[in-house]
């Protein structure tokens, strides 16, 4: 579907925490919690300072993440659309949401 015709979802300015983990085998493990700088329904954007993410790579993200329990977070099978560099060494990652692994209660 051509950049055009897509509907645009509107992204919001929203600080929460997310928990993101490579979930290829290939690539390197690691597991982060972040904060969102925004979000929509169909995925987000938080900054990072590691280096492993590139575009393409696929991630599982816990969304809304909470450290006290999985309740009201839901756990997405996501794919990196964009790898921004920021100030100093920071990256600003985007994330599309392909789809729900299963919602935690």
């Amino acid at each position: 579907m051509p950049t055009e015709a897509r509907p645009k979802r509107r992204r919001l300015k929203l600080a929460r925490p997310v928990l993101v983990r490579p979930s290829s085998p290939i690539d390197k493990h690691f597991q982060e919690v972040r904060t969102t700088v925004s979000a929509s329904p169909t995925g987000l954007y938080f900054t990072s300072w590691r280096e492993g993410y590139y575009r393409g790579m696929r991630v599982f993200v816990t969304y809304p993440y909470s450290a006290r329990g999985p309740v009201g977070s839901s756990e997405y099978v996501g794919e990196v659309t964009a790898v921004d560099q920021l100030e100093g060494m920071r990256r600003g990652i985007g994330v599309r949401f392909i789809s729900s692994v299963t919602p935690i209660a």
